[in-house]
């Protein structure tokens, strides 16, 4: 399929900003550059409370951000973990306030995002063990959140896809916090591997090739670290015992084909998983509900799938979400 028309009316507003390519510019201006995603998110829709918190962190306190939707006021809601994307080195739950609120208004959910430390100045593995601390603590002090511990999955897109596929390697492997499912948006899975849809997407669809060098040069420390599990989920040895996945994709993403590779390797592994390809869709497609349909349509299957692996699932607050899900895919596998 060509380049959705939403997609091609976004990219051209976006390259009449005449912002240079990402690896030409520092850090400190690619983060100052973050800040437009503000406004292709959309006004953030209103919640039922937000409450700001810090908890310890291995290496600092971490900002958390809480998120009740109307329906999870007054009682022990289910729970989404949420990583933002960010490259590992761009972003924060500032700039994607918007989407965190969108997620807790469609999937019913409390989310709790996480600041988590940024590369160049905090590289692997500080990042991810931000990710998996914040998601045991959430486990933890779940009493305190309001929230219930058995109902707790993790989301994240791009980088913070990523973080949340690793956070369920490490609580598989040293019986960490239970989590119910995952979700992993156009996230990178693999260092250095030219893929089909590196080569094809390499230019011009807002993520680049050659980004993800930049990328990766800042947040890896040591070139043993690109074959860490941790760091790519793709090198672990084994994917058998992680929770249920949905992943999704774009099909004009240079991630794409790592995506689709992760699903394959957990089918194999003999871990359920959805796998959607949103065709006409590029990179950080994710929370633009405001400009692309796709967005919005993948919200829906995002609630669909959390509330399927809850353990109360037969009381799915949005008995639609299953059901009133609309086209944009060119693969959905019931893996």
């Amino acid at each position: 399929m060509a380049l959705h028309p939403q997609a091609a009316a976004l990219l051209e507003s976006m390259a009449q900003a005449g912002r240079p390519p990402l690896r030409q510019q520092t850090v400190a201006e690619a983060r100052r550059g973050a800040y437009a995603f503000v406004e292709l998110f959309g006004p953030p829709e209103d919640v039922a409370r937000v409450e700001h918190w810090f908890i310890p962190g291995p290496s600092a306190d971490l900002p958390l951000r809480v998120y009740w939707p109307d329906s999870a006021v007054g009682e022990a809601a289910p729970v989404l973990v949420y990583f933002h994307g960010s490259g590992f080195v761009i972003s924060n739950i500032g700039i994607f306030d918007a989407p965190s609120r969108a997620l807790a208004n469609r999937t019913g959910c409390v989310v709790v995002a996480v600041n988590y430390q940024k590369a160049p100045e905090h590289k692997f593995p500080e990042p991810f063990d931000d990710a998996y601390a914040a998601t045991c603590w959430v486990s933890e002090h779940a009493a305190e959140l309001g929230v219930d511990p058995a109902r707790l999955a993790v989301v994240g897109d791009s980088a913070g896809g990523t973080l949340a596929a690793a956070v369920c390697l490490k609580a598989r492997d040293e019986a960490g916090p239970g989590i119910t499912s995952q979700v992993l948006v156009h996230a990178p899975m693999q260092f250095g591997v030219e893929t089909e849809s590196m080569i094809a997407n390499a230019r011009g669809l807002l993520l680049e090739a050659e980004d993800m060098t930049w990328f990766a040069d800042h947040y890896l420390a040591t070139e043993s670290d690109a074959t860490h599990p941790y760091a790519a989920p793709m090198s672990a040895e084994s994917l058998a015992g992680l929770p249920p996945a949905l992943v999704a994709t774009a099909e004009y993403d240079p991630l794409r084909d790592d995506g689709d590779a992760y699903a394959h390797r957990l089918r194999r592994d003999g871990v359920p998983v959805t796998y959607v390809c949103y065709t006409g869709m590029i990179h950080a497609f994710y929370g633009m509900s405001r400009r692309l349909d796709a967005a919005e349509d993948l919200f829906e299957r995002m609630s669909a799938h959390v509330w399927s692996h809850f353990p109360t699932a037969e009381s799915n607050r949005t008995g639609q979400a299953a059901t009133d899900v609309k086209g944009h895919l060119s693969d959905e596998v019931e893996r």
